[in-house]
């Protein structure tokens, strides 16, 4: 299982779709390791390119801090998991509050 979390210095940004890049963290979803971690540059932004790209890049979840719900129906017809409303941490800390439960998915700060 993949996890595509879109960064600004190291941490999740409130802004997915003006993000520098998206940690790609592959984890293994039956002992909840992570296995490995890329990071990769985001694309130009453009309406709509993200589920498709980040399909592409085999991502099966985004933990996002805000959303659209324009753009969470457009992860979910790509396949991919939305979780919103998640805290600027650092990937590997959003990934095992997951995993334990304890991820707090609050507010979605985006309204478009």
């Amino acid at each position: 299982m993949k996890i595509a979390i879109p960064l600004a210095e190291g941490k999740l940004t409130m802004h997915f779709g003006h993000c520098a890049s998206f940690a790609i963290v592959e984890v293994d979803d039956k002992t909840k390791k992570i296995l490995k971690r890329e990071d990769i540059p985001a694309p130009p932004h453009e309406p709509g390119l993200l589920p498709p790209w980040l399909a592409q890049q085999g991502a099966g979840m985004i933990i996002a801090g805000g959303m659209g719900q324009r753009a969470q129906q457009l992860f979910v017809q790509q396949g991919i998991q939305v979780v919103v409303g998640a805290p600027p941490d650092a990937p590997e800390k959003l990934i095992a509050d997951f995993f334990a439960g304890t991820l707090q998915s609050g507010i979605n700060a985006c309204d478009h």
